[in-house]
């Protein structure tokens, strides 16, 4: 019994001390980030591997999840005569719920874990500790670009990924399924309202301040060797997916 007691206290502590640290950094990062210098070429690197570089999985993410929408809701409509509202349900799940739920996933396993990756390894060769050196202050210089690049490319990949993804439904209702074109965009643009693009680019938003957070976080307090940083890695994907289903709960219970 003592030992159970002991290994949930552990545990207990163990939780406390990551969160606060997380929210201690999450505050440095907030706080540093309108500090001069801004560094914009950081910045703006930064948002090309955060954003260009995740368009090919993000592209093809979309692109299927919106076919089999389309098929799953054809055959669903099929049994009540209402498969002319195909085009509303891709268009309403892509928009508030899959579009940015699954490229805030993908960005969390490529963008997540490669900064997790690198920054652990900058800390396990003692290459952030040198940044003191030069009177350089790391999380302003390393993590402050990556936290807003996620923030900021998210959105913009979550709206790429809306159309494509109700392009994708498209093309397997009129090409495979027969579906009229017209009355598929008709009821595409009916009932989508500016509400529901923008709440979906909100969670993408704070989907991607939550990668870069627990990436960031999880890279720069590694330790242990090669061993510690592949640890480091599992645990940002892991946590940083956690938080997005989490997050997308509660943002979608307080939009909806």
């Amino acid at each position: 019994m003592r030992r159970v007691v002991e290994g949930v206290g552990a545990t207990v502590l163990r939780v406390l001390t990551a969160t606060g640290s997380m929210a201690r950094l999450l505050g440095q990062v907030l706080r540093l980030s309108l500090k001069p210098p801004l560094r914009w070429r950081l910045w703006v690197t930064q948002m090309e591997r955060v954003g260009v570089d995740s368009l090919p999985v993000v592209i093809l993410t979309a692109t299927f999840t919106g076919m089999v929408l389309a098929l799953q809701s054809y055959d669903g409509f099929a049994r009540f005569g209402a498969e002319g509202m195909v085009g509303t349900v891709v268009s309403l799940s892509m928009t508030r719920e899959l579009g940015p739920v699954l490229v805030g996933l993908m960005v969390a396993g490529r963008v997540g874990a490669s900064m997790a990756a690198e920054l652990g390894t900058m800390r396990v060769t003692e290459q952030i500790d040198a940044l003191y050196t030069l009177a350089t202050h790391p999380v302003h210089y390393l993590i402050v670009p990556r936290f807003w690049a996620c923030v900021v490319m998210l959105p913009a990949l979550v709206v790429l990924a809306d159309g494509i993804g109700i392009g994708g439904g498209f093309l397997v209702s009129v090409l495979w399924l027969d579906t009229n074109p017209v009355n598929y965009m008709e009821r595409t643009w009916q009932y989508l309202e500016l509400f529901d693009l923008y709440s979906g680019l909100i969670k993408a938003a704070l989907f991607g301040g939550i990668v870069a957070w627990v990436g960031c976080h999880q890279g720069f307090f590694a330790g242990g060797g090669a061993e510690g940083v592949g640890l480091a890695t599992t645990r940002a994907v892991v946590t940083a997916s956690i938080l997005i289903l989490l997050a997308n709960t509660m943002v979608t219970a307080l939009f909806f």
